[in-house]
């Protein structure tokens, strides 16, 4: 792989041997705006990349916005950053929906068809695949096979098919950059060494909402209560996931595929602040941080101006301020999605799939007051301990996997 600093193989600037597989500074010579394709461009990293967009001085454009629901919105972003393209990914919706207000210029496409052309369109350079859940993976893969940058947002993509996925960016030349705010940070820390001087990567979870709850207050969680993240303004399945610890469990998988890393070298500790966002620990016993306000626009920012760093729109961390930073290790008994997240990322193949859909499955079960908050992590450790498990499976076989598991958690609902 092209080191895309340095222009030959190593691992000083692309950390993992498979993130940056381009030559970004070649290509940010030549090109003075880069287009960008927001896939989800309503949800919460949506718009906050529409922002860091905004702000990017005519550097960064807006080449096509994807929506699946507030389809009005959506048009009102099409008109604000005037977007060749729009897709409305639900069919159905947009079918019956007024259109009137959609600028003459902008040109609407629906559906998955929609979604893959603006994804794989030549017009289009970098792609931010911020849909969430399995949902997101259609468009993450048209791109990946296009050979285009990914800011990736949709965790569920690796969760699902890390496997396939890191080797279809391998053959078409793709590159995923990391918009979590975790992996952006192990990405950024990961620069300060050699990849042979690593010894594990550490990620933060603030705890969520329930951290210091008991087990009969668990019990009791509304979905009102779990939808109020101390720290993060998120949509509600990701907000429940931060609750639960299931996101932080998806994130295991991710990193384990993202940085090609063993699951004994992921970590996880509790931060309450949500200030340092991970770590990286070498050999030599040195912890690299990488530090900044809760907000999603400073990751989005980076990965959309890798290898530059550019003034942006992001709060910044004042520490003249007095700052308080705790630190403490995760209850497994509490914590359980924690020891799920690791198992998938030990055992790969089908568990992946199983565990995510589960999890979909379970948390829109729970919102929709289906089931209780302290149900969710079980059932999906129940669904993924009896599903036949396969160490090699295609595409095609993992979407089965996660439509099997949904199925499963949609039986224990109803009966």
């Amino acid at each position: 792989m092209a080191c895309p600093r340095h222009r030959h193989s190593c691992h000083k600037c692309a950390p993992n041997g498979r993130i940056g597989s381009k030559d970004f500074l070649s290509d940010a010579m030549q090109k003075t705006v880069l287009n960008v394709a927001i896939l989800g461009s309503t949800g919460s990293i949506g718009k906050s990349a529409l922002e860091v967009i905004a702000a990017s001085e005519g550097k960064l454009r807006v080449a096509a916005l994807t929506a699946h629901g507030q389809l009005d919105l959506a048009i009102d972003q099409a008109r604000t950053h005037q977007a060749r393209w729009l897709v409305a990914t639900d069919t159905v919706a947009a079918e019956s929906h007024d259109w009137s207000a959609l600028p003459a210029d902008t040109e609407l496409l629906l559906g998955e068809d929609g979604l893959r052309r603006v994804a794989m369109a030549d017009e289009v350079d970098k792609v931010v695949a911020a849909i969430v859940g399995s949902a997101g993976l259609v468009g993450t893969w048209a791109a990946l096979e296009a050979g285009k940058t990914v800011a990736l947002a949709n965790k569920e993509t690796l969760v699902v098919a890390g496997s396939l996925a890191m080797s279809l960016a391998d053959r078409t030349g793709a590159t995923i950059l990391p918009v979590d705010s975790e992996h952006s940070a192990v990405f950024q820390a990961l620069a300060a060494g050699q990849r042979d001087e690593l010894q594990r990567v550490i990620l933060t979870a603030s705890g969520g909402p329930f951290r210091d709850y008991t087990s009969e207050q668990l019990s009791e969680v509304t979905v009102q209560q779990a939808l109020s993240h101390p720290n993060w303004s998120m949509g509600p399945k990701i907000t429940i996931d931060s609750a639960t610890m299931m996101n932080k469990a998806l994130e295991i998988v991710e990193a384990r595929w993202l940085f090609d890393l063993a699951p004994e070298q992921i970590d996880v500790v509790l931060h309450r602040q949500s200030i340092v966002h991970s770590l990286v620990e070498f050999v030599d016993g040195s912890i690299i941080a990488q530090l900044s306000p809760p907000d999603m626009k400073l990751p989005i920012q980076y990965a959309l101006t890798y290898p530059e760093r550019r003034r942006g729109p992001a709060p910044r961390l004042d520490l003249t301020q007095y700052q308080h930073l705790e630190f403490q290790p995760p209850d497994p008994e509490r914590f359980p999605a924690l020891d799920l997240g690791l198992r998938v990322a030990r055992d790969g193949g089908s568990a992946g799939a199983v565990l995510n859909g589960a999890n979909e499955a379970a948390v829109a079960g729970f919102l929709n007051g289906e089931m209780r908050f302290h149900e969710i992590v079980p059932i999906c450790k129940s669904v993924l301990d009896h599903h036949q498990y396969d160490s090699q499976p295609s595409l095609e076989q993992l979407l089965e996997y996660d439509g099997w598991a949904r199925e499963e958690v949609s039986r224990w609902v109803c009966a």
